[in-house]
């Protein structure tokens, strides 16, 4: 059994991977640690585990083998240090860290160390994904030449997301650096890193952070992908368009049914199959530490994902595009 000691309850999603954890058949919940103590010890009680005011105090103990992180992302370098030098397996939401520097030091000690790793990047195991990549490795549309990926949602004008989501210090950034990593992640799978990336951030309600934001990723052959991600829709789909030389595919208009068309022998419209997801990234991960194996895919595409919002909020504030080498 993997016994998982939990790294903060801050973020949205934390109680989602304490389900999964409680979900696997090899691995259970052991301790909490929290940077707010209050809500370490709410959720220490709610699922029956030890609460540790020290984190080193936690990490020391040796019936724990693995953690979750959770944290502000701001402290991730800390924490992610700190349980790879106690020699834990780790998995951790998305981003790893705000800049590609703090990545570098990351992964450093995580090889360093000999733990297996493993990022949150659920929307790359999904059934919309596996059919874009089946797609794409059958060449039906022909040279790419755009992806656009659109992720976003009302939570700041509907007044239902924390307040610390608003925070730059503690984010790192607003729209872009939370929901745009998904579409940030799925344009870097579609279309590979591009060489540059400008972006706009838009302020509806006025916050710190943006809450409407557009990155363009643009690349030597010409392709071009469009990430776009906000706070401050009440409809918008979650939608992915995928064009080429010889056709078109789209998922999301507003449902999740893909739909394609080509010069390839597909001459009308024509529905594909929704496909099914593949194993998550929690899991996966699991198998990774009982398997002796590595999730390299996995993050490579997440320390891909970082420098890619790093370039993104670069381009904001030197008002340019920034390239991917320029980066630290």
């Amino acid at each position: 059994m993997i016994r998982i000691g939990k790294i903060s309850y801050w973020h949205v999603h934390a109680d989602d991977y304490t389900r999964q954890a409680l979900a696997n058949p090899s691995t259970e919940l052991a301790a909490v640690w929290d940077e707010e103590s209050e809500r370490g010890i709410k959720k220490a009680a709610e699922y029956g585990v030890p609460y540790y005011a020290s984190l080193d105090e936690m990490l020391a103990r040796d019936d724990i083998d693995a953690v979750i992180v959770d944290a502000p992302t701001n402290i991730h370098h800390e924490v992610i240090i700190k349980a790879a030098k106690a020699g834990k397996h780790i998995f951790t939401e998305k981003v790893i860290a705000p800049t590609n520097k703090e990545v570098t030091d990351i992964v450093s000690e995580i090889k360093q160390a000999g733990v297996k790793f493993g990022v949150s990047l659920p929307r790359l195991y999904t059934a919309s994904t596996q059919i874009v990549n089946k797609v794409i490795q059958e060449g039906t549309l022909g040279k790419l030449t755009l992806a656009r990926v659109r992720l976003s949602h009302n939570g700041a004008i509907a007044d239902w997301l924390p307040s610390h989501f608003y925070s730059k210090e503690q984010c790192g950034g607003g729209a872009l650096i939370d929901l745009g990593c998904h579409p940030m992640y799925l344009v870097r799978q579609f279309l590979g890193m591009p060489d540059s990336v400008s972006a706009s951030f838009g302020y509806v309600t006025g916050k710190e952070v943006e809450d409407n934001a557009v990155a363009v990723l643009q690349y030597a052959n010409g392709a071009l992908g469009i990430v776009e991600a906000g706070f401050v829709n009440s409809h918008s789909p979650f939608c992915i368009e995928l064009h080429g030389t010889e056709g078109t595919l789209l998922i999301g208009f507003p449902d999740e049914t893909p739909i394609i068309r080509s010069n390839n022998g597909i001459p009308e419209w024509e529905k594909l199959d929704k496909g099914q997801d593949v194993t998550m990234a929690f899991d996966q991960w699991v198998a990774h530490i009982e398997n002796g194996t590595e999730a390299t895919d996995n993050v490579n595409i997440a320390i891909d994902l970082t420098r890619l919002m790093e370039a993104s909020t670069r381009s904001v504030a030197e008002g340019r595009p920034i390239r991917i080498d320029e980066l630290a």
